[in-house]
């Protein structure tokens, strides 16, 4: 009896020191988890666009209207080199917040306009003759804030939903030898002096975008990333496409520093037309197409 006794008070002291020893691994287990989904993710980069952007402006001779290009007949550089920036926020294991942007700056100037043309910038309308030494800007910044949702998770993996808002900030400027015009009686009359500057700024609305994205990790210290988001919208006003779709491989540099290197097919394509806020008066209609095929390398800091 005594005999039993022991073996048993000995087995039941083992399993007492197995069980031990696994809850200390699992909770181990859970706060390693819990560092990991709890963390804030700084990724910067850059990669190459090409860009196709137009605006509809008048014809003083004809009074007619007509589109003019921004990279074709103002000489825009079509392909540019453009930064991004990238920001997540990972919490309660499945949750993440994050938010992102690109810009697209670009300036140029032309000798010799070889067709005149106004333009309403601001409110105001602007004569640019023929022969006119001209710069143009254009500036277009995106920005995107988004929420994502793990719905499937494994030990090395995880598969989400995510919903967000993207904002185009347009700015459009003219320098040189640009005339004001004003209208009296029906007849538009224009200004010879030339003025210094004319420039317009303006935002759109926040419009939505849902998306998947995925992650898998292959090897220790190296994860295949994926994700694809689509946005399209037609209102009165404003008719848009986005599609951005990413896939490619990150590797662990050291615990905190991480760099991807990645395949990136981007293309956003708006028409826009502006109106004054107060008295909803026509401004400028743009389309603005910038699209993006090709590598993109990043390096990212976990913390």
């Amino acid at each position: 009896m005594l005999k039993r006794f022991g073996i048993s008070s000995l087995c039941l002291l083992a399993a007492c020191q197995t069980y031990a020893a696994d809850n200390d691994q699992a909770l181990q287990n859970i706060s390693s988890i819990n560092d990991v989904d709890n963390q804030v993710v700084l990724r910067i980069g850059g990669f190459y666009s090409n860009s196709n952007s137009s605006m509809n402006v008048t014809n003083p001779t004809l009074g007619q209207d007509f589109k003019i290009d921004f990279e074709k007949d103002l000489k825009l550089e079509e392909s540019q080199f453009l930064p991004f920036f990238e920001m997540y926020y990972h919490y309660n294991e499945r949750h993440s917040l994050y938010i992102d942007w690109k810009q697209l700056h670009r300036t140029a100037e032309v000798i010799g306009i070889s067709t005149p043309f106004q333009i309403n910038l601001d409110d105001k309308i602007y004569d640019i003759q023929a022969g006119t030494k001209l710069k143009t800007t254009l500036n277009i910044d995106i920005a995107r804030l988004g929420y994502g949702y793990n719905f499937y998770q494994g030990n090395n993996y995880n598969l989400g939903l995510s919903l967000g808002l993207h904002v185009m900030f347009i700015e459009t400027g003219f320098e040189g030898d640009i005339g004001t015009c004003i209208e009296q009686d029906l007849i538009l009359k224009c200004d010879q002096q030339p003025l210094n500057r004319a420039i317009d700024e303006s935002v759109t609305a926040p419009l939505p975008d849902i998306g998947l994205y995925g992650d898998y990790e292959f090897s220790p210290g190296f994860r295949f990333t994926a994700h694809a988001q689509y946005f399209y919208i037609k209102l009165d006003d404003l008719k848009g496409r986005l599609v951005d779709i990413r896939a490619g491989v990150e590797a662990e540099i050291t615990e905190n520093w991480h760099m991807t290197a990645a395949f990136n097919y981007y293309e956003l394509d708006v028409d826009y037309t502006q109106r004054t806020s107060a008295d909803n008066i026509h401004v400028a209609d743009y389309n603005l197409y910038y699209s993006f095929i090709g590598p993109m390398l990043s390096v990212s800091y976990r913390f």
